[in-house]
């Protein structure tokens, strides 16, 4: 787990934590926290809907984060409170057995990496905290794993004990399923072991991270469509139906296999299979044993994967038009082969190409959420400019523009520091 401060001598004014402290006094018997539990969100550059089919992805953490102000408690019991009056307290006591919320209620993400973590570690005392965040709610961008590893780092702290981070992220991933939602580890992983400046090639099954340099002339920015992509809500059905459909496909695929193609597999992977054929004979064993849907779950799965490798030789030889010309191809191919974009996330990746990006794509799961797009510092206002007129000049959009057009700064990975 990390425990470290990226700002040293730095206080808690600094984090803009003067009203969240105020907020916990009043939430909490007028008892102050202790520390704060900090995990960013993050934007996936490249590699959708791949990680949960144990292949790899390129994400990069985000300066926008999940915080939680919290003292620890000489009980099992964990209070939870939430600045946004969205989300209202939960209370619960630790056990290795934590009854669920309702479908979709926010306490379950708040349980999840508690009943993992007490079955993991044993009987562990409680904690009171207080949720911040930076990171818009349902926007593709991990609002929700955040919270859990936020969590999970605060439960730690306040019983005195560590678990390794790529050990943290690999439970945190099993354990966020307690939700409803059959993900991957992309998250976890990121917003656990993300080093500020870089983006990282995440690789499963066992757990890896190689960091790779953003190089400093390139500009990611993140543009909101507005529509909520609730994965613990009304999108979950359609995410979880992705994996499943992926899971029939290859099943499907091995068995067209001969005997000798699959020799000494019990159950064929997709990394087992993009490792023993080429891009070409895999295209080809789909559009012979494959059709309809499960062929377009196929074909995306297995381009994308080769595109993050791609992407990254792209990012590591600062080759700005290669890698949105795959951010171009991913889009595509998310929007035609896995179906998970919609209208607005096609109007805004057009509205970028338009502003004079290099390529532009959906990120995260889809169904809503946000768009990432890739230019220059010299195309960047440019860009800006056609995205907040071309999409957000509505009197019935109540945000802040800042908070839904933003350019991502890669950041690193979560801490717990004192308040």
């Amino acid at each position: 787990m990390h425990q470290r401060k990226d700002n040293m001598g730095s206080s808690w004014q600094d984090h803009g934590l003067s009203a969240p402290v105020e907020a916990f006094h009043e939430a909490f018997d007028g008892l102050p926290p202790t520390h704060f539990s900090r995990a960013p969100g993050r934007v996936n550059l490249i590699g959708e809907h791949t990680d949960y089919n144990g292949l790899p992805v390129l994400p990069m953490a985000l300066r926008q984060e999940v915080r939680i102000l919290f003292r620890p408690r000489e009980d099992g019991t964990v209070r939870m409170a939430n600045r946004n009056p969205e989300f209202p307290i939960r209370s619960f006591s630790l056990s290795e057995d934590i009854p669920p919320d309702p479908a979709g209620d926010w306490g379950n993400y708040l349980k999840a990496p508690c009943q993992a973590l007490t079955g993991l570690l044993g009987p562990l005392r409680g904690l009171d905290g207080l949720v911040t965040s930076t990171l818009p709610v349902a926007s593709g961008l991990s609002s929700s794993s955040a919270l859990v590893i936020a969590v999970a780092q605060a439960l730690l702290h306040a019983n005195e004990t560590q678990v390794p981070t790529l050990d943290l992220a690999e439970e945190m991933a099993r354990a966020e399923r307690y939700t409803g939602t059959q993900g991957g580890g992309m998250d976890q992983a990121i917003a656990l072991g993300a080093r500020a400046g870089h983006a990282s090639r995440v690789e499963f099954d066992p757990l890896r991270l190689y960091e790779i340099p953003v190089p400093p002339d390139w500009r990611f920015v993140v543009a909101h469509t507005l529509v909520r992509a609730e994965k613990s809500g009304w999108a979950r059905e359609a995410y979880n139906q992705r994996n499943q459909e992926c899971q029939e496909a290859i099943r499907r695929i091995r068995m067209a296999l001969s005997e000798s193609e699959v020799a000494g597999t019990e159950a064929l992977t997709y990394p087992e299979l993009t490792a023993r054929f080429s891009i070409k004979n895999l295209l080809e064993l789909g559009r012979t044993h494959l059709s309809g849907p499960l062929l377009g779950r196929f074909r995306h799965v297995v381009t994308e994967t080769l595109r993050v490798y791609r992407s990254e030789e792209a990012m590591r030889q600062e080759d700005l038009l290669a890698f949105g010309i795959l951010m171009d191809a991913s889009h595509e191919s998310l929007r035609a082969d896995y179906e998970v974009s919609s209208p607005e996330l096609d109007r805004l990746v057009a509205l970028a190409r338009e502003g004079g990006a290099a390529g532009a794509r959906l990120t995260g799961a889809g169904f809503g959420g946000c768009v990432v797009a890739l230019t220059d510092p010299f195309r960047l206002d440019r860009l800006m400019r056609t995205l907040e007129q071309g999409y957000y000049r509505s009197p019935r959009h109540p945000h802040r523009l800042r908070d839904v057009l933003f350019v991502a700064q890669p950041s690193g990975g979560a801490s717990v520091e004192e308040v």
